[in-house]
C-alpha cells in the first residue's frame, strides 16, 4: 500500500504505536500513544515517551545526527484457519493483518510543545468517552516533566495488508464470515477491514 491516506487513518484508528531505535547499546522497543500533526500536507507522528526511555532510546544524540527511528503502527490482526476456506481451497492455515512501519529522525520537544501534544493526545481518546475529562494544563504541566515529547515527520513508510487477497471470492466470504461469528477467533474488526479491501478491487 502506497496511499498516504490509508496510513493516515490506520495511525488514527489505532492511535497506538511501537517506538523502535538502534542504539549504541543495540535495538529497543516502547510503546506509547500517537496522533497525526494537524495543518499539514506532510505525515508527521505525535507523541512522548516517559523518562528514562529518552535516554534508552538516545533521543537527542539521533536528533543530532539524523538518525532514524522507527513506528510501528498494528491494525487488527488474527488467526485465519484453513477449514474456514471454500471445499478444496488451500489447507494452510495464515494470520491476517494490516501494519505500517514510519522511518523519521525524531525532533525533540520543547516543554511547552510537549505539553501541547500531551494536551491533543488526551483530547484525541477522551473524545469517545460519554463524560470526558480534558487535561487541565496547570494540573498537567508538573506531571508532563516526567515525559520527553516527540514529533517525528514520516520520510518514508511501507504498509502491509494482508487480508486473504490470494484467496478465491468463496473463501473470502467465508473467513469474513467466521470472523463475525462467537467463537476463540472471533474479529469482527478484522472481518471489516478484509470487506473494505475486498470491495476497493
Amino acid at each position: 500500500m502506497t496511499d498516504v491516506a490509508a496510513v493516515r487513518e490506520l495511525v488514527l484508528r489505532t492511535g497506538f504505536a511501537t517506538i523502535v531505535s538502534s542504539t549504541s547499546a543495540g535495538p529497543v522497543a516502547s510503546h506509547y500513544p500517537v496522533v497525526l500533526e494537524d495543518g499539514t500536507d506532510e505525515l508527521v507522528v505525535l507523541t512522548h515517551v516517559g523518562r528514562p526511555d529518552e535516554r534508552i532510546h538516545e533521543l537527542d544524540a539521533a536528533a543530532a545526527q539524523g538518525r532514524e527511528l522507527l513506528v510501528i503502527v498494528q491494525g487488527h490482526h488474527g488467526y485465519v484457519s484453513p477449514s474456514w476456506y471454500a471445499p478444496g481451497s488451500s489447507r494452510a492455515p495464515t494470520w491476517n493483518f494490516t501494519v505500517a512501519h514510519l522511518w523519521g529522525v525524531p525532533e525533540v520537544l520543547t516543554p511547552e510543545e510537549n505539553l501541547d501534544t500531551l494536551v491533543r493526545l488526551v483530547a484525541h481518546f477522551e473524545q469517545h468517552v460519554d463524560e470526558p475529562m480534558w487535561l487541565d494544563r496547570d494540573w498537567a504541566a508538573p506531571v508532563a516533566r516526567g515525559t520527553v515529547g516527540l514529533r517525528i515527520p514520516v520520510t518514508r513508510f511501507d504498509v502491509k495488508a494482508k487480508l486473504s487477497q490470494d484467496k478465491d471470492p468463496e473463501s473470502v466470504q467465508r473467513v469474513i464470515d467466521h470472523l463475525r461469528a462467537p467463537g476463540p477467533y472471533s474479529h469482527p474488526d478484522l472481518a471489516d477491514d478484509m470487506e473494505r479491501t475486498r470491495d476497493k478491487d
